[in-house]
C-alpha cells in the first residue's frame, strides 16, 4: 500500500548537508531580531521611501531618514540601502523599516572590524572638548590632544573642520565610547610611504616632495616617508639670504638627489642642479675688457659684490673703485641696490670669481703725470693723511704725493710728521721724484728752501773762529748752535781745564746758553759734523799775546839801540 502511494512521484535529489537546505529556504522565514537587512529603493514619496527588502512585501521609511543637512532627499529609486524591521504599529499593506538603526548598527560593525583589524579609517574634526576634539567616524568619537600629531600640536584648533585619517585605539560598544588616534595612522601612513620612498631613492634622481619646514640654513623636503635637507646654497645659482624668498611650507618642488646615506637615512637636495650652471660659459659672455651693467646686492669693507645675472656675481674692489687713494669704504660709491655700468678686468670660472672696475671707465690720471709734472717744480696741495714715516699730498683728485719725514726740514729732526703739518692743511711742495707706473710721486718739503748746512760749508773751513751759543750738554761735550740748523760739537778735552771724563758730581767745564767763540777744527759735509774746539782758541789767543810781546820787546830793543846810538854821537 506503501509502495502503491510511492508510485507515480517524482524522486527529488537530495541535499548533500542541511546547511545547503537552509540556506535554500532561509529567505522564505521571517528575519531575525536586529538583522541588517539589504533594500531597493522602489520609490521616493512626500512622506515614505518604498523599499523592497525582500521578504514578499515592501516596507516603508521615514523620509526624514534619508535627508541630508540642506533638507534634500539623499536617495533615489534602485539605490541600495541598509533597513531594518521596525516594531510598532506597521503601516497598512506594508512593513514599517528604519534605515537609521540600521545605519547606526552597520557602522558599529564597520568600527568593530577596524579596531580588531588595526584599520585606518577617516573621521571628521567637529569641534573641541575637553582634553582633546570629537571626531565623527559615523558616530562621535574622542581623540585626546596627545594622540593628534606625532609631535606635539599647538593649536588643537587648526585641525577642527579637517577630514583626516585615525585609527581605533578603544571601543565600548555597549556605552558606544570610541576613542581614535590620529598619530597612529600617520605613524603607520609615514612608516609605509617611508619604505615605499627608500626602495626608490638613489643618488641623482629627480624626485618631488612638499616644504615641511623652513630655517636659516635650508628647507627641509617631506619626500613620502623621510626628509631630505634643500641647503639654501643649492636652492639656486642666485644669491638667497633666506629660504623663504624662493620657498613656503606646503609648497610642491621638485628636486634632484645629491647625497644619499641609507644607514643614517640622510638626504642631501639640490634645486639649482637641475638647471645648468651659469659659470660654465661665463667667460665667452664676459670677456675681459667688455663693459657690463649690474645691480649692487652686497657692499663689504673691501668692495661691493654686483650680480650680473641670476647666479653670477662679481666684485669691485675698495681698490678699483676710484683712481684716489682717500677712499675709505665703498658705500662712499655705491650702495645696495644700485644699478652700475663696470669694467670686466678677470674671469676665473673654476673659482666663480669675476674681478670688476669701476674706476676703469675714465681715464687714468698717472697716464699723463709726466707730462703734466716734472722733477723740481712745485705743486700745491692738501694734506689728506699722516702716517709716522710722512704725510700724503692731494695735488689733483687721484694724485697723492708723500711727502717723508726727512724731507719735511732741512734744521729740525721730525719725528712725526704731525710736528710740522696739520690735516686738510694746504701746503707747497717740490717734486723729486715721479714713477708713473708704479703710481708713485715723492715731495719735499725742505727743498722749498736752500740747505742751511750746504751753506754753511759753503762758507766756513777748518781753522775758522766763529761764534756760537751752547744748546745742549751731554757726558762727552757740548752741542753748539753755530746758525739757525746747525750745530757742531766741542768735545770736554777741548776745553781748556778740563782734566778726564767728567763725573756725576762733577759740573760741566760749559753750560748751555754760554755764547763763546770756538775755532773749526773739523768739517764732514757728507755726515754734516763739524768739530769744535776752545782750546785751539785759547791757543791761538796765547800766541796772539806772545806774538805781541816779541813784537813789543823787540821794537824796545831797537828804541834803545837807537837812543844809545844817538848818545855816542853826542859824547863824540
Amino acid at each position: 500500500m506503501a509502495e502503491d502511494q510511492n508510485e507515480g512521484q517524482i524522486d527529488q535529489p537530495v541535499p548533500e548537508n542541511y546547511e545547503e537546505l537552509l540556506d535554500d529556504y532561509s529567505h522564505f522565514g521571517p528575519p531575525a531580531s536586529n538583522e541588517i537587512l539589504e533594500g531597493t529603493v522602489l520609490s521616493v514619496t512626500a512622506k515614505d521611501v518604498i523599499v523592497d527588502f525582500g521578504y514578499k512585501s515592501e516596507g516603508v521609511v521615514p523620509r526624514e531618514q534619508f535627508l541630508n543637512a540642506n533638507g534634500e532627499v539623499t536617495v533615489h529609486p534602485g539605490d541600495v540601502v541598509d533597513v531594518m524591521i521596525e516594531h510598532g504599529e506597521q503601516p497598512e499593506g506594508y512593513v514599517l523599516l528604519s534605515h537609521t538603526r540600521a545605519a547606526r548598527l552597520r557602522v558599529w560593525d564597520n568600527l568593530e572590524k577596524a579596531y580588531n583589524d588595526q584599520l585606518v579609517i577617516s573621521g571628521h574634526v567637529t569641534g573641541r572638548v575637553k582634553g582633546g576634539l570629537a571626531v565623527d567616524v559615523g558616530i562621535e568619537g574622542f581623540m585626546p590632544g596627545s594622540q593628534a600629531d606625532p609631535r606635539p600640536v599647538h593649536n588643537l584648533d587648526s585641525l577642527i573642520g579637517q577630514d583626516i585619517p585615525v585609527k581605533i585605539i578603544k571601543l565600548n560598544r555597549r556605552r558606544g565610547n570610541v576613542v581614535v588616534s590620529r598619530k597612529l595612522a600617520i605613524e603607520e601612513e609615514v612608516v609605509a610611504r617611508k619604505s615605499s620612498t627608500l626602495e626608490h631613492l638613489s643618488e641623482g634622481a629627480v624626485v618631488t616632495g612638499s616644504v615641511k619646514n623652513l630655517t636659516e640654513y635650508g628647507a627641509f623636503i617631506d619626500l613620502g616617508g623621510i626628509d631630505g635637507l634643500l641647503h639654501v646654497t643649492d636652492m639656486s645659482y642666485g644669491r638667497v639670504t633666506h629660504p623663504s624668498e624662493l620657498l613656503h611650507v606646503g609648497d610642491e618642488v621638485t628636486v634632484k638627489v645629491l647625497k644619499f646615506d641609507r644607514g643614517r637615512e640622510r638626504v642631501s637636495l639640490g634645486m639649482k642642479q637641475l638647471e645648468p650652471d651659469p659659470w660654465q660659459t661665463v667667460a665667452e659672455r664676459y670677456p675681459v675688457n667688455s663693459r657690463v651693467i649690474g645691480r649692487v646686492v652686497n657692499v663689504t669693507d673691501y668692495g661691493a659684490f654686483v650680480e650680473l645675472e641670476p647666479g653670477v656675481e662679481g666684485l669691485i674692489h675698495i681698490s678699483e673703485m676710484t683712481w684716489s687713494r682717500r677712499m675709505k669704504h665703498p658705500s662712499k660709491v655705491v650702495k645696495p641696490g644700485d644699478q652700475v655700468e663696470a669694467v670686466v678686468l678677470e674671469v676665473h670660472s673654476k673659482d666663480r670669481r669675476i674681478s670688476l672696475g669701476l674706476k676703469q671707465l675714465e681715464p687714468n690720471p698717472w697716464s699723463t703725470i709726466d707730462t703734466r709734472y716734472s722733477v723740481g717744480s712745485v705743486v700745491e696741495g692738501r694734506v689728506r693723511n699722516m702716517t709716522d714715516f710722512g704725510a700724503f699730498i692731494e695735488i689733483e683728485e687721484g694724485i697723492d704725493g708723500l711727502v717723508h719725514v726727512s724731507d719735511l726740514s732741512w734744521t729740525k729732526r721730525v719725528k712725526h710728521p704731525s710736528e710740522v703739518l696739520k690735516k686738510g692743511q694746504i701746503v707747497q711742495a717740490v717734486i723729486l721724484n715721479i714713477d708713473s707706473s708704479a703710481h708713485r710721486l715723492s715731495l719735499g718739503i725742505k727743498q722749498l728752501q736752500p740747505d742751511a748746512w750746504e751753506s754753511y760749508f759753503q762758507n766756513h773751513q777748518v781753522g775758522d773762529t766763529v761764534h756760537g751759543r751752547v744748546c745742549r750738554l751731554a757726558n762727552f761735550g757740548a752741542f753748539v748752535e753755530l746758525a739757525e740748523g746747525v750745530e757742531g760739537l766741542c768735545h770736554f778735552s777741548e776745553v781748556p781745564g778740563y782734566s778726564g771724563r767728567r763725573g756725576h758730581d762733577t759740573p760741566p767745564p760749559l753750560a748751555v746758553g754760554q755764547e763763546l767763540d770756538f775755532k773749526v777744527i773739523k768739517l764732514s759735509e757728507a755726515e754734516k759734523k763739524i768739530g769744535l774746539s776752545l782750546r785751539a782758541v785759547a791757543d791761538d789767543e796765547e800766541k796772539t799775546r806772545l806774538e805781541d810781546y816779541q813784537r813789543q820787546a823787540a821794537a824796545a830793543t831797537t828804541t834803545i839801540e837807537e837812543v844809545m846810538s844817538l848818545k855816542d854821537r853826542n859824547l863824540e
